[in-house]
């Protein structure tokens, strides 16, 4: 049903991103079956490997098991990130040896302004454009814009036109 609403409205938008709660319920269920690709969100924290592992396989059973077959993974985005702090540092670095270039090298950083933008009901564009948090998305935007445009030039038959219309941006890795 969701992938046949968004259908519906799909040439009026080059994108259509899902923002998922952290968790494998219903609502993070039902935008992956309607999604071509997630975004999957990896807080520089200690348990979020575990999350991770989780999550790949929640995509994995989804894609099996005929809920989503075009369901594809468009990338790791690191969130959460504090530089300052080892664990953040070794998390960033684990995961980049684990999963390479599908790490985002985008990374969202622990930013004050991102958590204060909701409870004031704005997008964090609104709220504080030029704060480390909204650059940190802009530049998740324009790099997710450009593999998907590199990956329509490598596909025989693909063009930019045809590329993937809908992003979840969420799904549980903690």
């Amino acid at each position: 049903r969701l992938r046949s609403a968004i259908q519906q409205q799909a040439g009026d938008y080059d994108y259509v991103i899902l923002d998922c709660p952290p968790s494998l319920g219903i609502i993070t269920v039902n935008a992956l079956a309607a999604a071509d690709g997630v975004i999957i969100p990896l807080q520089a924290e200690y348990y979020a490997m575990e999350g991770l592992g989780e999550l790949l396989r929640a995509i994995k059973q989804i894609r099996r098991g005929g809920l989503n077959r075009r369901l594809q993974r468009s990338g790791i985005l690191l969130t959460m990130v504090d530089r300052r702090t080892r664990l953040a540092r070794d998390v960033c670095d684990q995961a980049r040896a684990v999963f390479g270039g599908e790490v985002f090298d985008a990374e969202v950083p622990r930013n004050v302004r991102l958590g204060e933008a909701p409870s004031f009901g704005k997008p964090i564009h609104a709220y504080d454009p030029l704060c480390r948090g909204a650059i940190a998305y802009s530049n998740l935007a324009l790099e997710v814009i450009h593999r998907v445009e590199e990956h329509a030039t490598e596909t025989p038959g693909a063009s930019v036109e045809r590329r993937p219309q809908l992003r979840v941006l969420g799904g549980g890795a903690a």
